[in-house]
């Protein structure tokens, strides 16, 4: 039976493991095909493939920051080529971009008298793309919070105390930025995007090629209707857990089974 979970992170973003690692647990999980999808960044995806040498089956992915009017509205990046020049100049300013928006984060922490170690938050991210979840883990080591999300409840959820905006990529930046990369692009977690309905129907006359289906933040009520929007817009449905750290739901969450065979026929026309 085809189990495929499209939507993992590792340590080369806000994952708490490493590639390999990763690797490991989908094969304990019996999982026939992955995605390493992390934030802005494709550099867990050498590791991953070294490592399952084709078990699991290992799609090199990414999922974008975009955003729109404050509300995250990300991208995911399936069958992309990291070695693209446009996608790695794009890629290496999105890089550049997060390390002077965590070190902004820090100063404002330091400024409201929560201090939290730079270079702590650069070894949290193992060479990684740095973002809040590290600012946030380094602020519960300093004991000025308990937990990651009252981190995130008290000061940097958009518009708290220590929040920091970022350089803005539209939902189309994304989808074109995809493209360029010869990759297929899908909305994710479309349950957390407030009007996903009426972005969904936009993006569909932009390019877009599928949305995330199964996730573990879509309620019945959402996926009823991404189904109807799928159909009608010819888009791609897949599914993935949003893996980013053990006890997170792997494999539970899996695309379904014609979602491999659909994203690979639309790849080959890019």
């Amino acid at each position: 039976m085809l189990r495929a979970d499209l939507h993992l992170h590792t340590t080369a973003s806000d994952g708490q493991l490493r590639p390999a690692d990763v690797v490991q647990l989908a094969r304990k999980n019996h999982l026939n095909t992955i995605a390493i999808t992390d934030h802005d960044t494709t550099d867990g995806v050498e590791e991953a493939c070294q490592v399952a040498n084709n078990s699991p089956v290992v799609i090199a992915g990414i999922e974008l920051s975009a955003e729109e009017n404050d509300t995250d509205v990300h991208m995911l990046g399936y069958y992309v080529q990291p070695e693209n020049a446009g996608f790695k100049v794009a890629l290496s300013q999105f890089q550049h971009d997060r390390l002077n928006r965590g070190e902004a984060m820090v100063a404002k922490l330091a400024a409201l008298g929560k201090p939290v170690s730079w270079a702590r938050v650069l070894e949290l991210a193992d060479g990684g793309s740095v973002g809040r979840p590290h600012v946030a883990r380094a602020m519960v080591e300093a004991r000025h919070v308990e937990s990651i999300n009252e981190a995130f409840d008290r000061y940097l959820h958009h518009g708290g105390p220590a929040y920091v905006s970022r350089k803005r990529m539209s939902p189309e930046e994304a989808i074109q930025l995809i493209h360029l990369a010869g990759g297929v692009a899908v909305m994710a977690h479309p349950g957390l995007v407030p009007d996903y309905l009426v972005i969904l129907e936009r993006l569909a006359a932009a390019g877009l090629d599928g949305v995330e289906f199964n996730h573990p933040r879509n309620p019945a009520t959402v996926r009823e209707n991404v189904r109807a929007i799928a159909l009608r817009h010819n888009l791609i449905m897949t599914g993935g857990s949003d893996f980013h750290r053990q006890g997170d739901p792997m494999g539970a969450y899996t695309a379904p089974p014609e979602s491999l065979l659909a994203l690979r026929e639309r790849q080959a026309l890019y």
